[in-house]
């Protein structure tokens, strides 16, 4: 990897497995913008709406109800009038696009999930990374981030990983955890967290 121009990190991870504490560190490392929080509150800032509420919806789409309520606004009479807010699926994923696509034209960047690495897929300098990992390794990790029962991280873990498949195939038509769409792909709980960050870190080097 070139880096003596601007280059971008993209990486897509099941929840548990690291992805937000290795995207830090390498961020770090290299001397690099992290980010995540940012793409989060430029979106909010674009669209005009907090970021609590945009966070809700981050890396998810809607239900088929919630969607038909967000295009449509029903008065009392039952009369259909067009909708002002919220956004649409579609229209987050523009707006978070954009954002992901200014900041990598600004400056060399990590970015977190987001479908960033099919959006950067034609970056003439980036590395797209896949993070998995055994859910017995996730659950614990959830467990002690969150300060949830291990039942509770179980559904946690679950219930993301159906939102982030589905978000992902929505909006590229492929399947998330096909190895086959980066660069490289990790198993952070055979490996560790840290030795994950060394072999990344070799890696970079290395291209």
């Amino acid at each position: 990897m070139d880096k003596t121009t601007l280059f971008v990190i993209t990486i897509s991870r099941q929840l548990g497995s690291g992805g937000a504490y290795l995207g830090q560190k390498l961020a770090k490392n290299l001397n690099i913008f992290y980010a995540d929080r940012e793409i989060i509150s430029q979106t909010a800032k674009h669209l005009s709406i907090l970021e609590g509420d945009l966070e809700s919806r981050d890396e998810k789409t809607s239900s088929f109800w919630e969607s038909f309520f967000q295009s449509y606004t029903f008065t009392s009479d039952m009369f259909v009038l067009p909708r002002i807010l919220p956004p649409t699926d579609r229209e987050l994923f523009i707006a978070e696009t954009n954002v992901i696509e200014r900041i990598v034209k600004e400056r060399s960047a990590v970015i977190i999930g987001r479908c960033s690495s099919h959006i950067l897929h034609d970056h003439p300098n980036h590395v797209s990374i896949f993070l998995h990992a055994k859910k017995t390794f996730r659950n614990e990790r959830i467990q002690k981030l969150y300060n949830v029962s291990e039942e509770v991280a179980a559904k946690m873990i679950a219930q993301s990983d159906k939102e982030r498949a589905l978000y992902y195939h929505t909006f590229t038509g492929k399947e998330w955890m096909d190895v086959r769409l980066y660069d490289i792909s990790l198993d952070t709980s055979k490996i560790g967290l840290d030795k994950t960050e060394a072999i990344i870190m070799k890696y970079l080097e290395c291209i």
